[in-house]
């Protein structure tokens, strides 16, 4: 592991944890309050192997252990569902594409994961993102997430470079998929991405929206919100941030 990126990540933490004690503190904005559930079983702390793999790409991400656990375990209980390619859209420097990666071959499962990023940062910021502006974490770049995927030995990843699905899409042909992470930031970009991939999920597929619970991703909680009312999909809301989509139909 980049000392000085894990240093980074550990800093930006605690710099959004302060920040948002303080944005509830002094808000008036009725959505937010600091969230601190009760319960205590904490599995991820016994998973020797996902501690392995966690520490080994700490650095490579800014997803915290509690959702990265839970895209541990998605990935398992999509062995279920019996075939369909994972997707990962919004990659940066690799860490939770790699880790859904590797977890699927200790699972048996060989199908394609596909890691989407354009390497220079957010795009389609809208007036929907109260935060986002476009451009944002462009610290990233490709070379950084193969070398990722090398040091696990992942030969099933194919990273695809530049704006998803608009550039990338035509990739990928006629694979359908099992689970698909969306972790794009603003609303317009995540809206592309599952209007383009609704249909190629399998039933009973699972969608997962990392920035859904986060100060700053509005967009996100608004396009997950607007898909409640809709006959062919569950939708959860996970006090560790993430929004999970399971499809019906």
């Amino acid at each position: 592991m980049n000392s000085s990126s894990a240093l980074r990540k550990r800093f930006l933490l605690a710099a959004y944890r302060i920040f948002s004690r303080f944005y509830v503190l002094f808000s008036r904005d009725p959505r937010y309050q600091q969230v601190v559930p009760l319960a205590l079983y904490a599995p991820w702390k016994i998973d020797k192997e996902f501690r392995r793999t966690y520490k080994a790409i700490f650095a490579n991400t800014l997803v915290d252990q509690y959702r990265c656990y839970e895209l541990w375990s998605l990935v398992e209980q999509s062995q279920k569902l019996g075939h369909g390619s994972i997707i990962e859209v919004g990659v940066w420097q690799g860490g939770t594409g790699v880790l859904m990666a590797h977890r699927a071959l200790q699972c048996g499962i060989t199908d394609p994961v596909y890691l989407c990023d354009t390497f220079s940062g957010v795009v389609k910021a809208s007036d929907k993102d109260s935060f986002y502006k476009g451009n944002e974490h462009a610290d990233t770049s490709q070379v950084i997430v193969e070398r990722l995927v090398e040091q696990f030995g992942l030969h099933q990843v194919k990273i695809l470079k530049g704006i998803f699905p608009d550039e990338t899409a035509h990739l990928i042909g006629d694979d359908k998929f099992r689970l698909c992470h969306v972790d794009v930031d603003v609303y317009q970009s995540a809206k592309d991405v599952v209007a383009w991939i609704w249909d190629r999920m399998v039933i009973g597929g699972i969608i997962v929206y990392d920035d859904y619970g986060f100060l700053g991703c509005d967009g996100i909680t608004k396009l997950v919100e607007e898909q409640r009312s809709l006959p062919d999909r569950l939708v959860f809301h996970n006090l560790n941030g993430h929004a999970i989509v399971v499809k019906l139909a």
